[in-house]
């Protein structure tokens, strides 16, 4: 036990003295594939990735909601492209994730994906999804 305790001290000693820090951990709390409509680069995009996004480090949690449109020119076509991607953070703050504000924002996330798709001038087809969500 003390061993472990001096290689998990020395191991934070040396990360420090050469400037490497944790990035934290980044999960995908909800995602789901839909048909979309919209154009940018002049490439009309005709599906979208929609995600609630949860990132902790050092005691602390921010949740984003994030859209990329993508072409989706074929049934099996997948390919996500990232030159249409929006975010916004939605909640940031001390604490670590929970189940039942995530079970609040999965509430409240096709409002706040609306809001972002109007803004890029774009459109969610939510009665149409391509795939099953995946939560976790």
């Amino acid at each position: 036990m003390m061993a472990q305790k001096y290689k998990i001290k020395h191991r934070e000693k040396r990360l420090k003295e050469n400037s490497v820090y944790f990035c934290g951990m980044t999960t995908n709390v909800y995602e789901q594939y839909f048909s979309a409509e919209a154009e940018f680069n002049g490439v009309k995009r005709h599906a979208a990735l929609v995600m609630l996004i949860a990132d902790s480090e050092a005691g602390n949690i921010r949740y984003e909601v994030a859209v990329t449109f993508f072409p989706h020119n074929a049934d099996d076509d997948f390919a996500v492209s990232y030159d249409a991607y929006f975010s916004n953070v939605i909640y940031e703050g001390k604490g670590r994730r929970s189940k039942k504000r995530e079970q609040a924002m999965l509430d409240e996330l096709q409002q706040h994906i609306d809001k972002l798709v109007q803004e890029a001038n774009g459109k969610i087809l939510w009665d149409k999804p391509l795939r099953e969500a995946k939560i976790g």
